[in-house]
């Protein structure tokens, strides 16, 4: 794996996260009850079961969430990147609901602080798992037509996942946790 292979992957992923998160924030324009009814579920799935918790504990249990989605997407490359897509699209759509929801009740602004403090280290673990998935989709069907060895190549890119992926994901949940909210309540 070079990383020039690593950057294309996780561009392709990047791309694919924009246009899903696209079409979610398009999906609440042409129809803002659909949006009602997500966001509603989000709140009974999602947040009504973590804001109970201390912040330490609710920085390890969004680092556990992230870290899952992550494997998944970079495991995913075992089903030749279906998986990786899905999980992809399924995560940008659901982003660009919430966020487009969030957007017309509180403001461009609000997002904004909700989502950079954050996002800088998250959405770039997300992006890269992606790109791992996709890489290991690309050897497994290298090593099928006898050009690789796929056994090795998800070696370096688990070594890469570990180095890269989980720092950042680490970084991401405290500063969701402790930092996000602060910077939140500074401007409601």
């Amino acid at each position: 794996m070079s990383e020039n292979s690593l950057t294309r992957a996780t561009i392709f992923a990047a791309v694919f996260f924009a246009v899903s998160i696209a079409i979610g924030a398009g999906f609440v324009v042409l129809n803002p009850g659909f949006g009602d009814e997500v966001l509603s579920l989000f709140n009974e799935q999602v947040v009504g079961q973590i804001l109970s918790d201390s912040l330490a504990v609710l920085a390890f249990r969004i680092f556990l969430n992230n870290l899952s989605t992550c494997l998944l997407l970079f495991l995913g490359g075992a089903s030749l990147g279906l998986v990786t897509m899905l999980i992809i699209s399924v995560n940008g759509l659901l982003i660009g609901v919430v966020t487009e929801l969030v957007r017309s009740q509180q403001g461009a602004l609000y997002v904004v602080a909700a989502l950079v403090p954050h996002g800088i280290f998250e959405i770039p673990a997300v992006l890269i798992s992606g790109g791992l998935g996709f890489l290991l989709a690309r050897a497994l069907i290298a090593e099928w037509h006898g050009a690789g060895d796929a056994a090795a190549e998800a070696l370096s890119l688990a070594r890469l996942f570990l180095r890269v992926v989980i720092p950042l994901l680490a970084v991401a949940a405290v500063v969701e946790a402790f930092i996000t909210p602060a910077i939140l309540s500074m401007i409601t």
